[in-house]
């Protein structure tokens, strides 16, 4: 293919793209299966891979998100992103309607779903989106372009091209993508995200947008900020104009000419919340007319033409019948209460998380008590009280001994958590192995977690050590698995061998040892070798190293079990060196601190360059730092740093003595 014939089909491609990807994300109507749309993506990639002259930032394969920064960019709102008068009784709104009637006649009112997640603006100049910002503090945000262009409801192009569009939504993770995302969490062991408004946030103010673009982020606006080229009256009218523009407007909105049918229409909104497929926390009632906002204008912190009716938290009492444990990655016991049903925000509820011995003993659970439940969020259960305990019966006490292999529970010094240490806990083995082949791990392709359950399953893996002695007869034979595929997945497997040993630290989930600290581990001790003789005291030198860390690495590198393991990934040839380690020893021996924005590089790549170069990055200042590299903004760390008369180097400075 040529480049003429390239750029023809790209811009087919591109257009296919936008319009399936309008009917499934924002009409929730597809046309094609996803099969089909991947396939189509797929080649649009591979075409933009090779014919990188036809580059567009609004190209649909944004959606999978770009490369990492470092730091979110201030965004100065030229209009406020102000915030709504919150109303807790439905007298609150009538007297809301008798302040509007007194200063304007006859005013009509649009009551709309209050989506609980995290506003943001959206800038579009000749119908071409350019910006994305948080709201911040209403006059300042911060700028998220990048990640927001990977919510795929939002239109990168508009239908009419207007000199100037800024419009405001929320941003909102799905009930179905926050459950996956806590899933995810518990199954790590991680502390999982309260509620989908802070799972939302989160995601969005990633420094990575491959990681925003996999949590499954949504969209509805439901204002116009700015616009320029159209004239609109009033809210209503507004709304039908996003709509046609491509936007997801604000779902199942209505008008209403009276304050008594608005409330029906609040109690409604409120009843079938459950229903929904996002979280929620009220109503939001607006005059429609522009005009009349005007008449009405506003306090020095609410708009007189809007009010926000919020709903109370639902709570049911039930019957606790049973406590179950559940066994974690890293081995941690969580007690889970399964109870008589109850329905929550719209749902049948039977289990919730009562987290660790601590939270069952303040609360003095016991098996048959009444038990008080919500949905944190309307999404998660939790117990919250007892109302009424069970005569004769002691509070529950969790087991001594692992459930699911017997081994004697652990609870360490300053922990809540009880922990199974046996690293082949058969109830570990599977999350283990699944971290075991995450990318940042030993990244092995075509190894997902339904392939990992079929040979944990069929027996043919009890150790991430058994990966490598399988063969393609082996894995051919698991369900769904062609020839083809076992062949693949095991060339991933070979070339997993050859991992860095910071990626390989990681791999083996040591408690506490992220990637970042295990590259550390690695680049610090060379080899496998020296860091198994590591005593904790030499561990916890490490710059960005605690003593927890520092004993949480001993531990299990001195436990015989992760031993065993080492040893036989060693004998299939998995690699037990650090390759990674600096290229050169220009600033060996010398400590940096980076504070403020540098003009051309991130943190990122100026700490990468200072450690590939010998040097070591701090985190504060201190007597035994060498250099203080200060960029614009530079704060306490430059004041404390001038008062200890330490050297302060610019970023052409560091670039000199970088060179050297």
């Amino acid at each position: 293919m040529d480049a003429s014939q390239a750029e023809r089909r790209i811009g087919e491609l591109r257009e296919l793209l936008n319009y399936h990807g309008h009917r499934y994300y924002v009409l929730d109507d597809p046309e094609i299966e996803d099969y089909e749309y991947d396939k189509l993506l797929h080649e649009l990639l591979d075409l933009e891979e090779e014919f990188p002259q036809f580059a567009d930032a609004n190209s649909p394969t944004v959606r999978v998100g770009g490369p990492a920064s470092n730091t979110f960019a201030p965004v100065t709102h030229t209009v406020q992103m102000g915030s709504l008068q919150d109303l807790f009784a439905f007298e609150g709104l009538l007297d809301f309607d008798r302040k509007v009637r007194e200063r304007v006649e006859n005013p009509l009112y649009v009551v709309e779903t209050k989506i609980d997640g995290l506003s943001v603006a959206l800038e579009y100049e000749n119908g071409v989106f350019v910006r994305g910002s948080t709201r911040g503090d209403g006059w300042v945000g911060e700028d998220v372009t990048e990640n927001l262009r990977t919510i795929r409801s939002i239109p990168l192009k508009l239908r009419d091209p207007v000199p100037l569009l800024e419009v405001r939504g929320e941003v909102f993770m799905p009930r179905r993508s926050f459950e996956k995302v806590v899933a995810a969490q518990e199954n790590n062991d991680e502390k999982p995200f309260k509620n989908p408004r802070n799972a939302a946030a989160g995601s969005l103010r990633q420094k990575n947008p491959k990681i925003t673009a996999g949590r499954g982020l949504d969209i509805y606006v439901f204002n116009i900020q700015r616009i320029e080229g159209r004239e609109l009256t009033g809210h209503r009218q507004s709304l039908e104009y996003l709509a046609e523009q491509g936007f997801k407007v604000s779902p199942n909105y209505a008008v209403f000419d009276n304050m008594e049918d608005v409330v029906e229409q609040v109690k409604r909104i409120g009843d079938n919340r459950g229903q929904l497929s996002f979280d929620m926390d009220g109503a939001v009632v607006k005059v429609d007319s522009f005009a009349q906002r005007e008449i009405l204008g506003a306090t020095s912190k609410f708009p007189r033409w809007a009010a926000a009716y919020k709903y109370p938290p639902e709570e049911k009492d039930t019957t606790l019948l049973d406590i179950q444990i559940n066994v974690g990655r890293t081995g941690a016991l969580t007690p889970t209460a399964t109870f008589e049903p109850v329905t929550l925000a719209g749902t049948t509820v039977t289990r919730a998380v009562l987290h660790n011995q601590d939270f069952i003993t303040e609360l003095g659970v016991a098996v048959g008590d009444v038990i008080r439940v919500r949905k944190a969020g309307d999404i998660i259960p939790e117990v919250i009280a007892v109302v009424r305990h069970q005569e004769g019966v002691e509070p529950y006490r969790l087991p001594e001994q692992c459930p699911s292999c017997g081994a004697k529970a652990v609870r360490e010094e300053g922990e809540a958590v009880l922990r199974c240490p046996n690293l082949e806990c058969p109830a570990q083995l599977l999350r283990n192995l699944i971290h075991f082949a995450s990318r940042d791990a030993m990244d092995i392709d075509g190894l997902g977690p339904a392939i990992i359950e079929s040979l944990v399953q069929s027996e043919l893996v009890r150790s991430p050590a058994d990966l490598y002695v399988l063969k393609v007869e082996d894995v051919r034979e698991l369900e769904r698995m062609a020839e083809k595929s076992a062949a693949n997945l095991i060339a991933s497997i070979e070339k997993s061998k050859s991992r860095d040993l910071g990626e390989v630290l990681f791999g083996l989930g040591i408690r506490g040892i992220g990637a970042r600290a295990a590259q550390l581990l690695a680049r610090h001790f060379g080899t496998m070798d020296k860091l198994l003789e590591a005593t904790a005291e030499e561990i916890e030198a490490i710059e960005g190293f605690g003593g927890i860390m520092a004993q949480n690495t001993v531990t299990f590198l001195a436990d015989s079990g992760n031993r065993h393991l080492i040893g036989r990934l060693r004998e299939a040839g998995v690699n037990m060196e650090c390759h990674t380690a600096p290229t050169k020893t220009t600033l060996a021996g010398k400590t940096f601190v980076l504070t403020g924005t540098l003009p051309t590089l991130t943190r990122g790549d100026a700490k990468k360059r200072i450690e590939d170069a010998g040097g070591k990055a701090a985190s504060s200042v201190s007597k035994k730092t060498d250099y203080v590299v200060a960029g614009e903004d530079a704060g306490s760390k430059l004041t404390k740093a001038q008062e200890l008369g330490i050297t302060i180097l610019s970023e052409q400075e560091l670039l000199e003595l970088l060179e050297q």
